[in-house]
């Protein structure tokens, strides 16, 4: 029947078909498989209006299947088709259901692209007047799908579409207005078209529609348009000339709106009449009361605004305007509502707004404080997290800020937030606790709580900016002796060694930071020099990328207490660095090698190299088992006299035997005694405590120092005489030029082996140069 050439059997099938199709969606799919939508789409080009009409109904309900739009997207003429059916020559009817097809096409992008290649967005604007609804909605359903791709935003301000869209919050159907909101939410991530809602006076039309009762089910998404537009720092300057800006705070606190000058009261009532209907003077005022009438706002609408408000604070002229409007009281007011998330939006509003100075101070003097630490106890998860944000901005450079924090009780649960699930909880917990450092009395509040020991676990995490922060607030903490030692004591070193090889600037630079402060203590410097800081440190600090101040303070510091490290990396020591026992010279090393603890020198066999100089002038120690080869010598002649005496006895035994097997028997008898003997020395070197070798020469040197030369009136008399006395006991004076001839290497050979050792007493080498001498004037 569809191919009919009747055009009144045709008009009659679509009709027919229209009604079958609009039942089910079972019914759509039987039409489809049966080729229905061919027909109908030669149908709607007929030349004929009722027949156009029909088959433009039929066609519209066949959209909403989506097998029947995927063949449609297949047509190239479709679109071209159904944006035609929207000329002003086609009825109401046409525009209904062709604004349909298109509203179901247009949830695909292509389709979306297709319609505006069309230019079908013009005439889905001029449909926007019409004075049918269900024109109205279908048109701007289409619109808000297509606001979705950017060059259907800009398209919409040069077609002049914005103000048709406005327009349509004016009307008695809530569907319309949604979708006229959602449009201007689309549409208005554009910036000019932000400009152009401005200059109509769209701003106020909207704070308007957020103040009216009716539409609360609709100011969740006026609220989210506003949102956009508050980013511009001129549309907040609008707003807040207007007044708009104090009404919005008005009615999102559920206070009473500010009273209005006459002149932005008539402005006001020439809106609300377009709203309304045309009323007389008297009706207008009506209205207006009943508007002013307190209706509290849907938590939703709160939560919105509040994130609203946090997103144009991110601007610091923004900032500054809100403040002007004293926002953050309302603000303040929300972090008291029932709804957690309204509590947080709230919370995250005043830890943007609190980034600027002037807004913070306000908020503590505002009561702020409390609620927010209140929050931290919070079953939420987000409401601690946003409240820990801002308080960490709160308390920054701000002492009053920090004083109330410890007076409503927050100590306790920010050391708890360390432990927290959340990460940027544990971030926030510890940057605000950094802040309340600064002070002595409450750093040793918050010390006293456990801070040391709930540290531990941020600086494991695998989050670089919590190991960042954690790092910060150990190095605000660890800043006496106690409680470095309990940092020590609790494991704390170790993971914060870890994060000097982070691969995050900031994590890496407090790390080092923490191991400066933490290295002033000598047990915890040669803790961290155990772990390797030293080696680590420099590798750091030969890198032009990871090198900074703060590494470069770390190795000083750690080096400062290790001078023999410092000396044999350096090559020098400060005037403010003491030699004191057991300092030691390995010699300079070369860039990479590894510099070795005087326990591994003592236990290196005797080699060639450089002797290590040992300084340990405390007499009366025992010293380190450093067994002379004299000794062992004597041990293994002892032995061997026992071996001849066992073999003398069991001479008989071996007379049969030749002299070659008695030999081998005995050279095998003499080297597993060998290896038993160097077995128990090994034994008895690893079961004792390393001693340090005494040098009582070098102590009985510092004796008749501190006895002749101390004494002396001046610091140079002192001087004079002390080089003096080091030349005297290094062999005596040598001319310049004349160090080659001064037999100084062969002495110190002697005494290496003498001892069996590398390591060599200072005290005990009797000519030396000028770095032996050194060291014992610097002795």
């Amino acid at each position: 029947m569809l191919d009919s050439p009747e055009e009144d059997v045709q008009s009659k099938a679509c009709e027919a078909i229209y009604k079958f199709v609009d039942k089910s969606d079972d019914n759509k799919k039987m039409l489809l498989d049966l080729g229905a939508m061919d027909c109908l789409l030669k149908l709607i080009q007929s030349e004929d209006r009722v027949v156009r009409r029909n088959a433009c109904m039929a066609f519209g309900v066949m959209a909403a299947n989506a097998e029947v739009r995927r063949l449609l997207r297949k047509r190239e003429e479709c679109i071209p088709s159904i944006v035609a059916l929207l000329s002003p020559e086609e009825d109401s009817v046409c525009h209904e259901f062709s604004a349909l097809c298109l509203s179901y096409m247009s949830n695909d992008f292509s389709s979306k692209v297709s319609i505006y290649e069309q230019d079908g967005l013009e005439p889905l604007i001029r449909c926007l007047t019409s004075n049918d609804p269900d024109v109205q909605k279908n048109t701007i359903e289409t619109i808000a799908h297509m606001l979705q791709d950017y060059q259907a935003r800009t398209a919409i301000r040069e077609l002049d579409g914005l103000r048709s869209v406005m327009d349509l919050l004016r009307s008695e159907y809530a569907v319309i207005q949604h979708l006229a909101l959602v449009s201007l939410e689309r549409a208005t991530q554009d910036p000019d078209n932000r400009t152009a809602l401005r200059e109509m006076e769209g701003l106020d039309v909207l704070i308007r529609f957020i103040g009216t009762p009716e539409y609360s089910d609709l100011h969740t998404f006026a609220v989210m348009v506003l949102a956009n537009c508050l980013d511009d720092v001129e549309s907040m300057e609008t707003i807040k000339d207007s007044g708009g800006l104090q009404r919005l705070v008005a009615f999102i606190t559920d206070v009473k709106p500010p009273d209005e000058e006459p002149k932005k009261e008539g402005k006001k009532a020439g809106s609300r009449k377009g709203k309304k209907s045309k009323d007389d003077d008297e009706d207008k005022h009506k209205s207006k009361s009943s508007a002013d009438d307190l209706v509290p706002t849907l938590p939703e609408v709160k939560q919105y605004a509040s994130q609203a408000i946090a997103r144009a604070a991110k601007n610091a002229d923004n900032r500054k305007i809100l403040h002007e409007v004293e926002v953050e009281k309302m603000l303040i007011l929300l972090l008291g509502h029932e709804d957690p998330n309204v509590q947080a939006a709230a919370a995250q509003g005043l830890a943007v707004m609190s980034e600027n100075l002037t807004s913070r101070e306000s908020i503590g003097q505002w009561e702020g404080i409390e609620p927010l630490v209140k929050m931290l106890k919070s079953d939420h998860d987000q409401s601690r997290e946003v409240s820990s944000l801002a308080l960490a901005n709160l308390t920054t450079s701000s002492t009053n800020n920090c004083n109330e924090v410890l007076t409503y009780g927050g100590v306790e649960p920010l050391i708890n937030l360390l432990s927290d699930t959340r990460e940027m909880a544990i971030a926030n917990a510890a940057v605000v606790l950094t802040n309340m450092s600064t002070d002595e009395l409450m750093r040793s509040n918050i010390q006293n709580c456990g801070v040391i020991y709930a540290l531990i676990d941020p600086l494991k995490s695998s989050n670089s900016t919590v190991q960042a922060k954690a790092a910060l607030a150990a190095a605000a903490f660890v800043c006496d002796a106690d409680t470095r030692t309990e940092f020590r004591n609790s494991g704390g070193l170790e993971p914060l060694f870890k994060l000097l090889t982070s691969g995050n600037d900031e994590a890496r630079r407090n790390a080092s930071w923490a191991i400066t402060v933490c290295a002033v203590d000598e047990p915890t410097a040669a803790e961290l020099c155990k772990l390797g800081g030293i080696e680590i440190l420099q590798e750091i600090c030969l890198s032009t990328s990871r090198r900074n101040a703060f590494s470069e303070a770390a190795l000083g510091k750690l080096l400062d207490n290790n001078l023999s490290a410092k000396y044999a990396m350096g090559g020098q020591l400060s005037q403010t660095n003491l030699i004191t026992d057991g300092f030691f010279d390995p010699g300079q090393l070369r860039p990479g090698q590894k510099f070795c603890n005087l326990e591994d020198y003592c236990k290196k066999p005797v080699d060639q190299t450089r002797p290590v100089l040992l300084i340990n002038a405390k007499a009366g120690l025992p010293t380190s088992p450093m067994p002379a080869s004299s000794e062992v010598d004597l041990k293994i002649d002892g032995s061997k006299s026992q071996l001849t005496v066992k073999s003398s006895k069991t001479g008989k035994e071996s007379k049969g035997k030749s002299k070659a097997q008695r030999e081998r028997e005995e050279r095998q008898k003499e080297a597993e005694l060998q290896e038993a003997l160097q077995r128990e020395a090994e034994m008895n070197s690893d079961n004792q405590p390393f001693i340090l070798p005494a040098d009582p020469t070098l102590a009985r040197y510092v004796d008749e120092v501190q006895e002749k030369i101390q004494p002396l009136d001046s610091t140079l008399e002192q001087v004079t005489a002390l080089a003096q006395y080091t030349a005297e006991k290094m062999g005596g004076p040598i001319e310049r030029g004349q160090v080659a001839n001064f037999s100084y290497e062969l002495p110190i050979s002697q005494l290496k082996y003498e001892l069996n050792s590398n390591v060599v007493p200072l005290g005990m080498i009797k000519t030396g140069i000028h770095y032996h001498r050194a060291i014992l004037f610097k002795v």
